[in-house]
């Protein structure tokens, strides 16, 4: 009998600290007007976190160091997969899901059906818009997970906008999710930014004028210098 009243006190003292610890976590929720405007994701491929502190000198007040000084650098974290391609950690980042899950294994893997090799984001379904190659022929078609963009877009009925951005067509359209308003990456054969029939049937306007400038071929004519002197990079 003892033993059934401790018990019993162990099941009420528990289901007072789950309804305490609930009623502290609904009173810090942020109101509605306190949610940010704008949101932005950033992913620099093949960079180490160690880099924040071995190159801290050479970085301005207002990149990194603000970052590191505002925000929270994550240290003892893992990347509990292999190999650690582009395509994978972009899934794996915006998805907090894993390659066995999310489905991206890699930037190109065999597909087991065909026995045909298979690009990340490759589509066969849509068309490009903005080249008249094959290089917007992509989607989220193969990633298999919903991403904190898609989340996003759900948790207000599909009021927020939500873009990606990238050199690389993996790195805007993985991160930007399913249910994107938009995704751009750069076509390295014809030196515009594209995208792809999922997303549009034709490019903004803002696009095409930036495409108008034909900003690659003036960079191709010019000097890379490097910012400070020579040595401070050794």
């Amino acid at each position: 009998m003892h033993l059934i009243r401790r018990f019993f006190l162990l099941i009420v003292l528990s289901l007072f600290l789950q309804i305490s610890f609930s009623q502290k976590n609904i009173g810090t929720v942020p109101s509605s007007s306190s949610k940010p405007k704008l949101v932005v994701g950033l992913v620099v491929d093949q960079m180490r976190w160690d880099y924040l502190y071995k190159f801290s000198d050479l970085y301005g007040n207002n990149g990194f160091k603000r970052l590191m000084r505002d925000g929270f650098s994550c240290d003892n974290t893992l990347i509990t997969h292999l190999p650690t391609y582009t395509a994978v950690g972009h899934a794996g980042i915006y998805s907090g899901s894993f390659p066995s899950i999310h489905g991206i294994v890699g930037n190109d893997w065999i597909d087991r059906a065909s026995g045909k090799s298979m690009y990340c984001v490759s589509d066969t379904t849509v068309m490009s818009v903005g080249t008249g190659n094959d290089n917007g022929k992509m989607s989220p078609k193969n990633f298999l997970a919903h991403s904190v963009t898609d989340e996003l877009r759900l948790s207000n009925n599909f009021h927020s906008k939500v873009i990606g951005i990238s050199l690389k067509d993996r790195g805007a359209i993985l991160p930007a999710g399913h249910s994107a308003n938009a995704a751009y990456w750069y076509d390295d054969k014809k030196g515009n930014w594209i995208s792809s029939t999922y997303y549009m049937k034709s490019l903004p306007d803002w696009v095409e004028r930036f495409n108008a400038r034909k900003l690659p071929e003036a960079f191709a004519n010019s000097t890379w210098s490097l910012l400070k002197d020579p040595s401070m990079y050794a």
